[in-house]
């Protein structure tokens, strides 16, 4: 099976990048094949809300007028099995390399001139196609889960692309791990959240 992770962390090595390699670790001694999009190191220019990439019909994602990374992502996207996608909570929301990847993918909507609202292009979820949410906050993980918008939006990214979510790992006290590592108990959440994605 062919994974891409979407990795939306501003930080090099902290909980989001070791829950990923922790996830990784899983899948490739299966034989998986994982792909990583780290989104920090990508450059990706901003959304014009021209709505170019929506005029077209069909299934397959529009096109953007923006020349840089996105077109690759996409392509990426588009051969991918499942998927792993994470961003930890920044001020309330995902972070804005996050933010910035999720509004480059409108050419996965469809809305012509004209027409009073858009249509997802893959409104028909694949139940091939799997997607495994990880998100980290430095509150309580339930409390975080509860209150901040990070899970909704990357569920949202999911089906926007096509697939299900089928788990979600949410670490809490993010702040702590940072020094101490990932808990037992959340590696354990991540290693059988994994074997969910691929089942």
């Amino acid at each position: 099976m062919k994974i891409l992770v979407i990795n939306g962390s501003y930080r090099e090595d902290g909980v989001t990048d070791s829950a990923i390699t922790c996830a990784v670790e899983e899948l490739e001694p299966a034989g998986h094949e994982v792909e990583q999009v780290v989104l920090r190191d990508t450059p990706l220019e901003f959304c014009l809300n021209c709505r170019h990439c929506m005029q077209e019909p069909g299934e397959s994602p529009g096109k953007c007028v923006q020349d840089d990374q996105m077109d690759a992502i996409i392509e990426r996207i588009e051969s991918a099995d499942a998927y792993i996608l994470a961003a930890p909570v920044n001020f309330g929301s995902v972070t804005a390399v996050f933010k910035r990847f999720m509004e480059r993918l409108s050419g996965y909507g469809y809305w012509p001139e004209g027409q009073p609202y858009p249509k997802l292009r893959k409104e028909k979820v694949s139940p091939k196609k799997r997607a495994l949410i990880i998100s980290s906050c430095a509150a309580p993980g339930l409390l975080g889960r509860m209150v901040f918008g990070s899970v909704r939006q990357l569920k949202n990214t999911a089906t926007l692309i096509g697939a299900k979510p089928v788990d979600i790992v949410f670490v809490g006290h993010a702040d702590q791990a940072t020094t101490a590592g990932l808990r037992k108990r959340q590696v354990g959440e991540l290693r059988e959240s994994t074997h969910r994605l691929v089942a």
